[in-house]
């Protein structure tokens, strides 16, 4: 491309696989099972709280409001390590798969020489074992992760953004964001990254306003038998998101 982004920054739940309702929120219903307390969090509720970022917040806020009181670190500690084997489980049994179009243009990218990295909230140990099982070649098109305990604040704070391109050493122009939910607009935008956002089964309850600062508005990234649709910005032809598209949604 003559013109376009250098680097594309992906976020990861929601937005490389539906890790949110088919992952996550099981394996904190299982690690409240595990320890025998009496929440079950059904997907209304979890699609609430998902405007929390991070496992560790998401159980703390809950237990404030349930219990009345200040939970006790070690006891979130300990909800928290549980679900996150829960979750390593559901991956490694195959529960979750990539969303349409990811690797096709991870790998479209990679091959016109475009930089790639993981912007996440999510912990650098649920990274790991869902890239190891659904995208195992990723050391090759991935170089590098910014995970939840690298930063001082989490999305919608720009903190992890701004490192990956303190890390990528371009300026907020030469890159582009690649999201699904509002916290994770609000964060790339405050970098100034452009965003394109594909919308999740997780975020699709959130209002319009929450994408506004978005370049453009999918439902998925499309390819061969599914294709996206445009919810807002320019047309794709064919159906497939195409670095020719990226370089639309950057280009002055």
């Amino acid at each position: 491309m003559a013109a376009g982004p250098l680097a594309l920054l992906w976020d990861v739940d929601g937005t490389l696989a539906d890790t949110e309702l088919d992952g996550h929120r099981h394996a904190f219903n299982r690690a409240f099972a595990e320890a025998g307390l009496p929440w079950h969090w059904d997907v209304g509720l979890y699609q609430e709280l998902l405007r929390i970022s991070g496992g560790r917040e998401r159980i703390r806020a809950f237990l404030q409001q349930v219990e009345a009181a200040p939970p006790d670190p070690e006891r979130v500690e300990r909800l928290q390590a549980a679900k996150q084997r829960h979750y390593n489980a559901l991956v490694q049994a195959g529960a979750l798969r990539l969303r349409p179009g990811v690797e096709r243009l991870m790998r479209a990218a990679a091959g016109q020489g475009l930089r790639q990295a993981i912007v996440t909230t999510s912990s650098r140990a649920a990274v790991q074992v869902l890239l190891e099982r659904l995208l195992p070649e990723h050391a090759s098109l991935l170089e590098f992760w910014v995970c939840g305990e690298d930063v001082p604040r989490k999305k919608p704070d720009p903190a992890a953004y701004r490192q990956a391109l303190e890390q990528l050493q371009l300026p907020a122009a030469a890159a582009l964001a690649v999201e699904d939910s509002g916290n994770g607009v609000a964060a790339a935008a405050a970098a100034g990254l452009a965003v394109l956002v594909t919308r999740s089964s997780a975020s699709a309850v959130e209002p319009p306003q929450a994408f506004a600062a978005a370049a453009a508005e999918l439902d998925q990234l499309g390819g061969p038998g599914q294709p996206c649709t445009v919810l807002r910005g320019p047309a794709c032809p064919g159906g497939s998101v195409t670095l020719s598209y990226l370089q639309q949604l950057v280009s002055p």
